[in-house]
């Protein structure tokens, strides 16, 4: 066969499934390790869940721009690939690890002289604010190794190896689980450390799987050759991948922003409001992020066909997709609707908590499905380089309609009413994908 790249020829179903599967099962791991980090805090006491919610923004942004650098260098590589120019795709993908590691430094900054200031904002619980203090200054000062695995994570999806990116998260993950209890709790002759346990046991579970994805590139790596000799800065390689990278980074960033000022709009209710919606949003990454793994195994095929101009698999890769995510996201919102009382127990929930987060989790699960649409629509247009729309849809679903109909409800209909604002924005969100597909989606095929 010409064509000797399986993106190019194996039956679309299959070929999605095989690719999706590992990060799908590597983000499932991943919001597993989240939500029993969760758990372990929880059992320290509400106020040490509530500092762990307060630091998820900063942790969130710095999640977000490693990822939007990685997701423009999947792009680019895979559509280099599709065209047959591995030295272009293999130039791209040693700037964009170039990209990464300065753009990790500016955490360090953030980490070391920001914090505090940050976690003012939103209490005057004393204690809150040292917990928060303690775990944001490691999670986010040590962040570079995050960085960096990411990176070659998105360099080996992008070649269509999905395998390996899958283990260097599992493998994180499990070395994060494993040290959660022995570090917050001091096993084995170990002192009791509380939250900042369970932030070393993070990075270290972070620098395992850098060590590990460096490892595995120079092992299992045929595609693509990184070369630091000579290197220079390339701007116009540069301004292509912020042209996808800030777009993407902004839409990742966005949950950040969603809950920092809702955080600081619940503040004014209660500390519990603040536990419960921090323990949603750990939550809800159980349901998107696979649903995000199909979006991974989606992009590269994407990117690669449109390179080959195959257009009808690129119309069968975002239909097989479109079902798969929508899947997910029904089983989703049935089992949040159906079974909110079980979720809370796991985080030690009180009576209080209980009786405003299981009337919160039945509203909020109907954001899952509504959503569906509009997540698969920012994944197609982020593959084709046409970041502005995943911006809109992205800036619709989690900003623009959330913070002001909350602002506007909820001091005249409670706390329900700032839930209820999650699967409208989700609605009206997948409206706007719609009209985007039918706008320029629809021009491309017929270009």
């Amino acid at each position: 066969m010409e064509n000797k790249n399986i993106m190019g020829y194996k039956p679309i179903f299959p070929l999605l499934i095989s690719m999706a599967l590992p990060p799908m099962i590597s983000m499932l791991i991943q919001s597993l390790y989240n939500i029993v980090d969760s758990i372990f805090v929880a059992k320290i006491g509400e106020e040490a869940i509530t500092a762990i919610s307060l630091i998820y923004p900063l942790q969130n942004l710095s999640l977000a721009i490693s990822c939007g650098i990685g997701i423009a260098m999947n792009a680019f590589i895979a559509r280099y690939l599709g065209s047959q120019d591995t030295q272009k795709a293999s130039h791209i993908a040693t700037q964009g690890l170039v990209m990464s590691f300065l753009h990790s430094l500016l955490f360090v900054i953030i980490g070391l002289f920001l914090i505090g200031p940050f976690i003012n904002l939103f209490t005057n619980n004393t204690t809150v604010a040292q917990y928060s203090i303690e775990y944001g200054t490691i999670v986010i000062t040590l962040t570079f190794g995050s960085f960096i695995h990411i990176a070659i994570e998105k360099i080996f999806q992008a070649t269509g190896n999905m395998l390996i990116p899958m283990i260097m998260q599992i493998v994180g993950a499990v070395v994060n689980v494993i040290l959660d209890p022995i570090f917050i709790f001091g096993y084995f002759g170990l002192p009791s450390l509380g939250v900042s346990g369970a932030a070393i046991a993070t990075i270290i579970g972070q620098f395992t799987a850098c060590i590990i994805s460096i490892l595995f590139f120079k092992k299992y790596n045929h595609h693509i050759h990184i070369s630091f000799k000579n290197f220079h800065f390339d701007a116009h390689v540069f301004k292509n991948l912020y042209s996808i990278a800030i777009p993407s980074g902004v839409m990742m960033c966005l949950p950040s922003i969603l809950v920092s000022i809702l955080n600081a709009i619940l503040s004014t209710i209660s500390q519990t409001s603040v536990a419960f919606f921090g323990i949603y949003y750990k939550l809800q990454t159980f349901i998107f992020m696979p649903a995000a793994g199909i979006i991974q195994g989606m992009r590269p095929i994407l990117s690669y066909n449109y390179g080959a101009k195959e257009k009808i698999r690129m119309n069968q890769t975002i239909k097989v997709s479109l079902l798969c995510i929508s899947s997910i996201f029904l089983c989703g919102t049935l089992y949040f609707f159906c079974f909110p009382q079980s979720l809370l127990s796991l985080f030690d929930a009180n009576d209080t908590m209980l009786k405003m987060g299981m009337t919160g989790l039945r509203i909020l699960s109907l954001s899952f499905i509504l959503s569906s649409f509009g997540i698969l629509m920012s994944g197609v247009f982020e593959s084709l380089g046409l970041g502005k729309y995943s911006l809109i849809i992205s800036l619709l679903r989690q900003f623009l309609i959330i913070i002001p109909l909350s602002l506007i409800l909820l001091p005249n209909f409670g706390i329900n009413s700032v839930w209820m604002t999650f699967p409208i924005a989700e609605l009206i969100a997948s409206l706007f994908a719609f009209y985007f597909y039918l706008k320029k989606y629809k021009c491309i095929m017929f270009q």
